[in-house]
This record gives C-alpha cells, sequence and structure tokens, in this order.
C-alpha cells in the first residue's frame, strides 16, 4: 500500500474515533467541530485537485462552498429537503458558474488567474448580499437540516458527522482516482511544463478546465455540510477571506498532496478553536504559526513528515 493510502487511512481511523471520545468525555461539542473539519476538509482537497496538481490559485473558491450552502436553503424554502436533492442542485450551481468564469481565467496565467477568480468570486458574493429574498446580508435561518430518504435523521450531531465522513471519503477516492489516472498525469504536466504539454500534442486548456469543474462541484458538496451543521446559510460562506482561509489549510497541510489538504484543514481550525480560547486576537498568532511553516517547512506538514522518516 502507498504511503499516501497509508496516510490517509490514519486520518479517516482518527476521525472514525472522534464519536467514541465525544461519548466518553460527554461532550456532543465535538461532533459538531468535528463535522465542519470534515466539510472544510473536502474544500481543502477540492482546491487542492487544482492548486497542488494544475497550478492554478483560485482566490474564489469559497463561492462554490456558497452554492453549495445556497442550494439548501433555496430548495428548503420550496420545501424540497432531501439532501441529495440538495447536493444535486449545489453541484449543478457549480458547474454552471464554473463553467464560463474558468474558461474565461484560463486565458490568463499567474496574478492575473489569481485576480479573477478574486473578482469573479466576489461578483457571486455580493449577487448574494443583494438578494433580499434570501436574507440578503444577514442569511437566512434554515427551518430543519435536509433529510435522507424522507427522514430527519441528519437532525442527529452524529448521523451528519457520519455522512459527511462518508462523503468525505468517497471524494476522496474520487481525487485520488483523477490524480492517477491519464487525466491527471496531464494536469500534472501542465503544472511542470504547460508549453511542453502542448508541443507534445495536449490541449491543457481542456484539462484544466474540466478539473477546475470538478473542483468547483466537490467545493459545493462541502457547503451543503456546513450549511447542514450551522442550520444557516449567509453570504459570508462565500467570502474572499474564506477563499484565503482555504489555500492557507493547503499550504498548512502540504500542496499537491491530497492527505495533506485534509491534515491542514484540521490542524487550521483546531489551531483556530485553541487560540480563540486564549485570546480575541488569535488571528495574529494563527499568522505567526503560518509564517513558521513557510519558513521551516515549505511542504507543510506533508512535508515535515516526509523530513522526518528521513531522520533530517
Amino acid at each position: 500500500m502507498e504511503a499516501r493510502s497509508k496516510v490517509a487511512l490514519v486520518l479517516f481511523a482518527a476521525f472514525a474515533t472522534v464519536p467514541v471520545l465525544a461519548a466518553l468525555l460527554d461532550d456532543p461539542f465535538l461532533l459538531v467541530i468535528a463535522t465542519r473539519m470534515l466539510a472544510f476538509a473536502i474544500a481543502a482537497m477540492a482546491l487542492d485537485l487544482i492548486l497542488g496538481f494544475g497550478a492554478m490559485v483560485s482566490f474564489g473558491h469559497a463561492a462554490y462552498l456558497g452554492f453549495g450552502a445556497y442550494a439548501v436553503a433555496i430548495l428548503s424554502r420550496f420545501g424540497i429537503t432531501d439532501l441529495f436533492a440538495h447536493l444535486a442542485l449545489g453541484v449543478t450551481l457549480s458547474a454552471l458558474f464554473a463553467l464560463p468564469t474558468g474558461a474565461l481565467s484560463l486565458r490568463t496565467r499567474g496574478v492575473y488567474f489569481i485576480m479573477i477568480t478574486l473578482a469573479f468570486g466576489q461578483m457571486a458574493y455580493f449577487f448574494f448580499v443583494s438578494l433580499s429574498a434570501l436574507g440578503g446580508d444577514d442569511g437566512v435561518t434554515l427551518p430543519m437540516r435536509s433529510t435522507l430518504f424522507g427522514q430527519p435523521v441528519l437532525e442527529n450531531d452524529l448521523t451528519l458527522f457520519c455522512v459527511a465522513l462518508g462523503l468525505l471519503i468517497a471524494l476522496y477516492a474520487l481525487c485520488s482516482a483523477i490524480v492517477g489516472s491519464r487525466f491527471g498525469r496531464v494536469l500534472t504536466g501542465t503544472r511542470e511544463n504547460i508549453t511542453r504539454m502542448e508541443a507534445i500534442g495536449f490541449s491543457p486548456f481542456r484539462y484544466q478546465l474540466t478539473a477546475y469543474v470538478i473542483s468547483g462541484c466537490i467545493t459545493s458538496v462541502a457547503g451543503v455540510l456546513l450549511a447542514n451543521q450551522a442550520e444557516f446559510v449567509s453570504p459570508a460562506f462565500m467570502n474572499w477571506h474564506r477563499s484565503g482561509e482555504l489555500i492557507v489549510m493547503v499550504v498548512l497541510g502540504g500542496i499537491g498532496t491530497l492527505t495533506g489538504a485534509i491534515g491542514g484543514a484540521v490542524i487550521a481550525l483546531l489551531l483556530e478553536e485553541w487560540f480563540g480560547m486564549l485570546t480575541d486576537h488569535w488571528p495574529l498568532l494563527f499568522g505567526l504559526v503560518l509564517v513558521l511553516v513557510v519558513l521551516f517547512s515549505p511542504g507543510g506538514l506533508t512535508g515535515a513528515l516526509r523530513k522526518l522518516r528521513r531522520g533530517q
């Protein structure tokens, strides 16, 4: 078994112990935090698919979190509470947004790509801010969580956690299959040298755009989970700050390693909770940690583990 698969199994096993810990410590809040971690792990992994393997630094990826979250709010307003319907609408909205905006963004490179994805993300953000029918800037409280096969089983935090963990495992398997396929190898080749890929007969644009759309669709799944976890949806889900947080999670875990993105999301949210208990100015401490990681372990958590394994 590959080292990457072993790390993934360890991460999933660690998540699986959370309900036991919550029961032993009589602290149901652990399940709430862990569900949030799972949702952000999915979003960070989706971003890493294009950032780590395609060198596409999207600074507007939080928009897809918002599409997933608002899919729950919109359908709930019409009495449609089925989880699969919410996921389907979130994925559809994300694909419809990612296809044209990705096609335009991929006409640019480097900092221009970053800025244009930021601009599209902010356009989506301000659209929902001005949408008074869904609460505008104040957001909207969900009447209930999504139902599963007509049953309100997700009202139970443990069930929601299990569904989130199942989705993370399934989407990790999907992303691993994509990365390991011919499509993934071509995508990685565009990261290394796009001109060389064109010279040997590939069309990088089609591969990059497909990866961009897939990444947006996977991120929307995280948005559906976050909406259910919070039972509240607002434009804050898709603010550019949230896009920056997703990039930080990927950097903390290690760019170009799907398991690193999952680990980075866990570490970032743990630090946020821990520093938040120490001081109201926790972003200062978080920023210090990020600076230290960039200076001493540019490969993030994954890079540090590699050094330890080599005895460096």
